[in-house]
Parts: structure tokens; C-alpha cells; sequence
């Protein structure tokens, strides 16, 4: 598929040290019609019975569309839990807890103030969503092509890093403006009490620079999590298959993988929150404070202040992570796309070394 000096270079970069563990890919064959066919075969056999082909556009459309789903809804729905987070961030002197935090946002702006920030939420993250899981998906079978088919297991764990943070890129150039505007509605009393209200303001005071000052802080924040949430969820969905499932993969249900699936998210989702949750704190404080830079929010927060409001963040991107993958996954087992097993080792491999005849 690519030139022989181009996969020749890709073998031999960084990526293809062990650290980095990729899926098997066989070479996409022209078929009778002179149409190329792809097979992700490191990642095993797809599904039988699926009526989208895997590597198609329309794979990855459903795939971004599965990206909409689960990362606009879930987000929106943990609006409340995301409110408490970001004020026990910028004011910890007034909240002091994740119950008092409630508590005073209830009794200062009633039960509708908790639902502040909803729509640059299900806008911005929906955005995300869509460039996250549908790049991710891309970018998996691009660096597969690359990488072989056997360094594309071997390396697999570096697969799914190189793809989730090429990903999350993207993702975050689309999320950036409604983050700012939703961090400014929830953490600056009486700036903004609606996305229609805060957009003009913030650009007549900041112009498009109010929108995208966070950014950096963001690729900070949410690379090294989509890093995790990928390749985490991936390496623990094998690990769950291969020693706490009692029966193989192709055995189970469509409802037992969903189950499985939902439980690699929340372990997933642990990691994730602990991962990114100091330049989360940066962001926050960041987008309240509109003549600050990143250093010096950093600075003055200090080692302790970046830590503020973790067990919040882990509650919320734990059960926030969960969902996204069992939506995501339902949206594939609806669509009935392609969902490859967890990879096996290709037979070449195992002759190489010695571990069949």
C-alpha cells in the first residue's frame, strides 16, 4: 500500500522499540472490481455478520458518530459533578468540599444552577468525541499499515499511544472554545449565565485569543489522558479476557462483552483522572482568570493546589470513562461494525520463535 522505502523507514524508527506494541496488518489486496480491501488481522478476525466493512469511510463516520454519542452525553449529564470540580479548583478557600460544594452552589443559585455550563459542555465535547474516537480509529490502521504485520503486535501498546495523542490533537482544537466558555459560565459569578451571553462578551473583551489560550494547558491535560484512556482500556480489556473472563471471547454474548467493556473503562478512567488532573487544574483557573498565563496559574497554585479536587475528578472521569466506551461499543454492536477480538500473535510470529513447528 505504501512505497517500500517508506515502510522500510517506519520499521526502523523509535516506535518500533518494544515499548511501543502494535496490531498486525495485512497488505490491502485489489479485489475483482479493482476495489483494495483492508484486514487489521494483529487485531484478529472481525466480527462475522458485520455489514460495514472494516477501514471503510463509513466505518470511521460510525465510528465518529459512536464519538458524539459518548462523549457529548456522558459529559453533559456529569455537568453538575464538573461544576463542583472546577469551583473546589479555583475558589478551594469557599469550597471546601465536594458536599459543601453542593451545598453552597444550591443554596446561591437553586437546584437549575447546578446544570451550569451544559451547552458549551454538549457542544465542545461533542466535537471532541467525534475527532477523538473517529481519528483514533484512522490513525490505528494508518500506523498498522506502517508498522507490518508483526511489529504491529508486537508494538500494539505503542500503537494505541502514537494513535490516541495523534488523535487528541485534533480533538482538542475543536473542544478548546467551548471549554473556555463553559469554565468562565461555572467558575465567575455574575459573568455569564448562558452560552449566548458568554461567547460575545469573551470575544469583545479578548477577541478570538479568549477562546484558545487554554489550549497548550488542554493538549497538556487531555493528550497524556487519551494516552491512558486508549491504551489503558485496550491492554485491560486483554488482560480481562484472557484472565478473569471464564470463557473465550467469541463465546460470549454481545450483553457479557458490553459488561466487560464497561469495566476496562472505569479502570481506565482511575488512571486517567490521576494522569491529568494537574494541568486540569491549570486549565480552570486559567479560563477564570483572564490576564493570566499557564506558568504563573502554575505557580501560584503550588505542588499541593494542582491536586485540589482529585477525588471529584476520579469519581467523575472514572463513571465519565465507563460510559463513554460501553455507548461507543453499543453504537458498534447497533451499527454492526466490525469489532475485532483482542490481538493474537500472527503465525509467522509464533514459527520465529519457535513456538510452533
Amino acid at each position: 500500500m505504501y512505497p517500500t522505502a517508506l515502510t522500510q523507514l517506519a520499521r526502523g524508527n523509535p516506535f518500533s522499540s518494544p515499548l511501543f506494541n502494535i496490531q498486525k496488518v495485512e497488505e490491502p489486496k485489489q479485489s475483482l472490481h479493482g476495489q483494495r480491501t483492508r484486514t487489521l488481522a494483529a487485531a484478529a478476525t472481525s466480527d462475522e455478520g458485520a455489514e460495514v466493512e472494516f477501514g471503510s469511510q463509513k466505518y470511521f463516520l460510525l465510528c465518529g458518530f459512536g464519538g458524539i454519542l459518548s462523549c457529548g452525553t456522558t459529559h453533559t449529564a456529569l455537568v453538575p459533578l464538573d461544576l463542583i470540580k472546577c469551583r473546589l479548583q479555583v475558589d478551594p478557600e469557599k469550597f471546601k468540599s465536594i458536599g459543601n460544594g453542593f451545598r453552597l452552589t444550591v443554596r446561591e443559585d437553586g437546584v437549575r444552577g447546578l446544570a451550569k455550563g451544559w451547552a458549551p459542555t454538549f457542544i465542545g465535547y461533542s466535537m471532541q468525541g467525534l475527532c477523538k474516537f473517529g481519528f483514533y480509529e484512522v490513525f490505528k490502521v494508518f500506523y498498522s499499515d506502517l508498522l507490518g504485520e508483526e511489529n504491529t503486535y508486537l508494538w500494539r501498546t505503542s500503537l494505541y499511544l502514537a494513535a490516541s495523542a495523534s488523535a487528541e490533537f485534533f480533538a482538542d482544537i475543536a473542544l478548546a472554545p467551548m471549554e473556555a466558555v463553559k469554565v468562565r459560565i461555572q467558575t465567575k459569578p455574575g459573568y455569564a449565565n448562558t452560552l449566548r451571553e458568554c461567547v460575545p462578551k469573551m470575544y469583545a473583551e479578548e477577541g478570538v485569543w479568549a477562546f484558545y489560550k487554554g489550549l497548550v494547558p488542554l493538549w497538556m491535560r487531555q493528550i497524556p489522558y487519551t494516552m491512558m484512556k486508549f491504551s489503558c482500556f485496550e491492554r485491560t480489556v486483554e488482560l480481562l479476557y484472557k484472565h478473569a473472563v471464564p470463557k473465550p471471547r467469541s463465546e460470549c454474548t454481545k450483553s457479557e462483552q458490553l459488561v466487560v467493556t464497561f469495566v476496562a473503562g472505569y479502570i481506565a478512567g482511575v488512571f486517567c483522572a490521576i494522569v491529568s488532573h494537574p494541568a486540569d487544574s491549570v486549565v480552570s483557573v486559567l479560563n477564570k482568570e483572564s490576564g493570566s498565563t499557564a506558568t504563573q496559574v502554575l505557580k501560584k497554585l503550588g505542588p499541593k493546589g494542582v491536586w485540589k479536587g482529585l477525588v471529584a475528578r476520579i469519581i467523575m472521569i472514572g463513571t465519565l470513562t465507563a460510559l463513554q466506551w460501553f455507548i461507543y461499543d453499543s453504537v458498534k454492536v447497533y451499527f454492526r461494525l466490525p469489532r475485532p477480538a483482542p490481538p493474537e500473535m500472527p503465525e509467522s510470529l509464533k514459527k520465529k520463535l519457535g513456538l510452533t513447528e
